[in-house]
């Protein structure tokens, strides 16, 4: 197999992005990113389970922000890899008339945003940081597409973690709340433990791995302060593991360890 795609991208070296898709059962994965995931699991040997109910709960939050809150246009930061169910699937399932902007900077995943996209005219994928707001909000096709005076979701599912400290996840937050009109929500989730060895464990080996500045698991009182601003109200039922978030079945897969929990939850902005 090539360690390169068009466009030069280099797979001889895992992805964040990658991975994730791995531990979905994607398939735009490469050997790399295969092992890369075998590491983590000796880690955090619950982190398949993880990954796949955070995806259902990404799904479940789309339909219950388009269908009990109205809300018809959704910006999805650091959106990753094309998978089954994406944002635009589900929100135009509860209403075909539902936009949405994808952001991410990552090089694979515009190598496959042909698919993303589905030749649909009311998405558009941004190459561009997430931290970037003010670039993301003056840029043509987002503005094509989200009108912020009308309510506007932000979606931050399970990619704070992937930035650093430097890069202040909690500012990015609070710059998209400052633009975003009443009645708008913001959902936020990112990976999180209370065991400092496997945090810092982690840590590093997706620093070593994928060469990036990878950013951290958190605690649980570090995704509590994202949400701590004036505008936001935390909606029932509050900030938890988001599998338990407004599960719509009984039957999910079931984590082996605890290890770490993606944590996090939805707010209204007031």
């Amino acid at each position: 197999m090539t360690d390169s795609l068009p466009g030069g991208i280099d797979v001889s070296r895992p992805t964040a992005a990658r991975m994730y898709d791995h531990l979905l059962g994607g398939r735009f994965n490469h050997p790399s990113d295969r092992a890369a995931v075998e590491q983590l699991l000796k880690i955090a040997p619950s982190t398949r389970e993880l990954a796949l109910n955070n995806r259902a709960f990404l799904c479940r939050a789309v339909e219950v922000i388009a269908r009990d809150y109205g809300i018809r246009q959704f910006v999805d930061h650091g959106s990753g890899l094309p998978t089954r169910n994406n944002v635009h699937q589900v929100a135009q399932r509860v209403d075909g008339s539902c936009r949405v902007v994808y952001i991410d900077d990552d090089p694979h995943v515009h190598a496959y945003s042909g698919l993303l996209l589905d030749e649909n005219p009311q998405v558009a994928l941004l190459k561009t940081d997430m931290t970037r707001t003010e670039d993301i909000l003056a840029d043509p096709d987002f503005r094509s597409l989200i009108d912020l005076r009308e309510p506007t979701a932000a979606l931050f599912v399970s990619v704070t973690h992937c930035l650093t400290d430097e890069q202040d996840p909690a500012a990015m937050i609070r710059r998209t709340v400052d633009a975003l009109p009443p009645g708008s929500v913001v959902v936020v989730c990112q990976l999180v433990s209370d065991d400092e060895r496997m945090r810092e464990d982690v840590t590093r080996l997706m620093r070593d791995g994928t060469g990036d500045k990878w950013g951290r698991v958190r605690t649980e009182s570090e995704v509590r302060a994202f949400f701590d601003l004036d505008r936001l109200r935390i909606e029932e039922p509050g900030l938890l593991d988001v599998t338990h978030w407004r599960p719509d079945r009984d039957v999910h897969p079931r984590q082996r360890t605890d290890e770490w929990i993606e944590f996090g939850g939805l707010a209204v902005v007031l």
